[in-house]
């Protein structure tokens, strides 16, 4: 035994290699040697080695071996795991790139002091209150990177040093990696019109999770313009309610839908260096989704299904932007559909990707987004700065995605949906008013990215599911947070000091005690009793409008 062992470990990596194929075509069921492959292949492109350079060479080669066992035998899943790790290999760039930021290149900032703005050239997409004269510069990067930074990013504009920016990672897990990361840039009174100009990574420190250097540098260059307050403030009521109900909307006009056109391709960073280097990656894609078109033809096979729609969605992620739409989603929808119906077991997951396809059909033209864009009642109202509403209601949706597309947004309508997770809203930091009313949150928990929301200041979780479940219930009454991953870093003096009731309340605490709330819905939960109610309004002494009744 040990001098088989030895003899493994003097062999060289091409030759385990070998000896891999050399188990598999013995059999294609061995589900270690396709682990193993992967394993040895990933170490011979990290290290660049001899005949391992370019993954166009190696891939292509790895896709022919495993359609020997995926059509000798469909139903056995040791070769589609493998499949799987090539699909990533094949989509997966090694650099990490920019994919979108707010402000969008090219764009003009109106910062308004008076939560009201008459400047109809200015673009709806670009238009912020701003009461402490700051504003959010937000970059959205296609993977989770590290470094970002005022060495690696700098910022040149007439009001602001570059050093006194600090970049923060908006991550869920509160690590120093994160796909999004936000600075907020504070705008002199005087400086009433400035250009500023964000350089990406043209000093070297952005790192990916897998140890790549950002090797893109992006250049971002926008202009912002300062409205004074003028308003009369005895003029405005400071508890005006807003409701995202279908009688307070209407569609845009003509000349409304130009302003919104003419923004629209400034909110996506169109890496062009990308076109040539991945056509490799086009001709492989295709070929696997005629060759997985043929499989399914002649066979019924739930994974086979999962595969193209997975293939079918790469295809489409790395055609947009260029062809500015994306021409399988209706497929895709379809075979997650079918896989909801034919795999029960898996429903959820099924359900939550068919949600991001949607998300990403609605997000990936003009005209489709156009169709969600709403005008909040006949003007502006006092409370919000933006006057588009994105209402994504009444779509089924279990999931959110396409994230990259909606740094924008700051009135969202997710009502009527079937929304378990809010994960990932965190990244649009201009949100100033939100519906989840409708949904099935089953924990206050569920509501932790909105935490990173500064300008949130309107929000509705009416009828939902908090409370429902006796184990969320508990949480709740919970004396101790030492036991919770959620709120364990909460300093105890911290909860005693603020009112004793909350001790016991530490969850509600540790979610809402940094909001600055104007106005919250939270009627319809199981929770929402009037004592629980009362520990809201010690917790957020701001909140001037609770489930519709006007505060003390």
């Amino acid at each position: 035994m040990h001098g088989i062992i030895g003899e493994s470990m003097k062999r060289s990596e091409q030759d385990e290699l070998k000896y891999t194929e050399d188990m598999i075509y013995a059999n294609f069921s061995n589900y270690s040697a396709w682990h193993n492959r992967s394993v040895l292949l990933s170490a011979l492109f990290d290290k660049k080695a001899e005949g391992f350079l370019l993954k166009e060479k190696v891939l292509p080669e790895e896709y022919e071996f495993i359609h020997q066992a995926i059509f000798t035998d469909p139903d056995d899943q040791s070769g589609w795991f493998y499949h799987l790790w090539l699909l990533d290999q094949t989509v997966t760039t090694d650099s990490p790139l920019l994919a979108s930021s707010w402000p969008g290149h090219g764009s003009d900032v109106l910062l308004v002091g008076d939560r009201c703005y008459n400047g109809s050239a200015f673009s709806p997409f670009s238009a912020l209150h701003s009461d402490s004269g700051s504003f959010p510069i937000v970059l959205y990067f296609n993977q989770p990177v590290r470094g970002v930074n005022s060495s690696t990013v700098t910022v040149e504009c007439g009001f602001n040093k570059n050093e006194d920016l600090l970049w923060k990672p908006l991550s869920a897990s509160n690590s120093q990696t994160a796909r999004v990361w936000v600075a907020h840039l504070k705008v002199s009174s005087s400086d009433l019109h400035s250009t500023v100009e964000v350089s990406v990574g043209h000093t070297k420190g952005i790192i990916s999770t897998r140890g790549f250097e950002y090797s893109h540098p992006s250049m971002l260059s926008f202009k912002v313009h300062v409205q004074p307050m003028e308003r009369d403030s005895s003029q405005v009521s400071v508890a005006e309610s807003i409701s995202l109900r279908e009688e307070n909307f209407k569609v845009y006009g003509k000349q409304s839908e130009e302003s919104i056109i003419d923004s629209f391709d400034q909110l996506i960073i169109k890496n062009g260096h990308e076109t040539t280097a991945s056509n490799w990656r086009f001709e492989a894609l295709a070929k696997e989704i005629e060759c997985f078109r043929e499989l399914l033809s002649l066979v019924d096979c739930k994974i086979g299904k999962l595969t193209l729609a997975r293939l079918l969605k790469a295809y489409d992620a790395m055609s947009y932007p260029f062809a500015n739409k994306l021409v399988h989603s209706e497929e895709v929808l379809e075979l997650y559909s079918d896989l909801m119906k034919l795999d029960r077991t898996h429903y959820q997951f099924y359900k939550d990707e068919r949600s991001i396809v949607l998300l990403q059909k609605v997000t990936s033209s003009k005209g489709s987004l156009l169709q969600h864009c709403f005008q909040y009642k006949d003007s502006v109202s006092s409370a919000i700065c933006g006057p588009i509403c994105l209402r994504l209601n009444n779509l089924s949706l279990s999931r959110m995605g396409a994230f990259e597309k909606l740094l924008w947004v700051q009135m969202l309508d997710l009502s009527h949906n079937e929304l378990q997770s809010i994960e990932g809203l965190e990244a649009m930091q201009l949100l100033s008013c939100l519906s989840l009313r409708n949904n099935k949150l089953r924990s206050l928990t569920a509501l932790e990215p909105l935490r990173k929301l500064k300008l949130l200041r309107i929000l509705d979780i009416s009828y939902n599911q908090i409370g429902d479940h006796s184990i969320d219930t508990t949480r709740y009454v919970c004396s101790s947070p030492l036991s919770h991953s959620v709120g364990s870093e909460l300093n105890r003096d911290e909860t005693v000091t603020s009112d004793v009731a909350l001790i016991n309340n530490w969850e509600a605490f540790y979610i809402f005690k940094d909001f600055n709330l104007n106005q919250l819905d939270i009627v319809g939960n199981t929770i929402a009793d009037e004592k629980f109610k009362s520990v809201l309004v010690k917790i957020m002494p701001k909140l001037k409008q609770l489930d519709g009744k006007l505060l003390d």
